[in-house]
């Protein structure tokens, strides 16, 4: 029952980042921003894609922990904190003008925003 209300809280945090990195990545493309990346544009639907993918990926790590870890919610934030940060690395790799890398940056943020308090507030032990 436990993990089945993880994996639900998982799939509407999914939902909810793809809403608010894909309205971010609009938002940030009528500023001007291009999201160019050697000569093509991501697309919103590619930025819903991928936070979508990766939020699932967050919630399957967070039911393992629930499953494996005598303490799944710290464990799960810390981990979920690490592959955020080395998920910053590669809009710096891209080759892609300042605006972008920095748009992307902000787009990881707002994903791990919504999606790790999320999930960690449900991998607290009962009380």
């Amino acid at each position: 029952m436990r993990t089945r209300r993880l994996v639900v809280t998982g799939l509407v945090a999914a939902l909810m980042a793809m809403v608010a990195t894909t309205l971010t990545a609009a938002l940030a493309r009528a500023l001007g921003v291009d999201f160019e990346i050697s000569g093509e544009a991501i697309p919103l639907s590619g930025i819903a894609f991928v936070t979508g993918f990766f939020s699932l990926v967050g919630t399957v790590i967070a039911v393992a922990f629930r499953r494996w870890s005598p303490r799944p919610d710290q464990r799960f934030v810390w981990t979920a904190v690490a592959l955020t940060v080395v998920s910053l690395v590669p809009p710096f790799l891209s080759g892609a003008d300042a605006a972008t890398v920095c748009a992307l940056i902000g787009l990881h943020l707002v994903a791990a925003t919504v999606v790790i308090p999320s999930l960690a507030r449900n991998l607290r032990p009962a009380t």
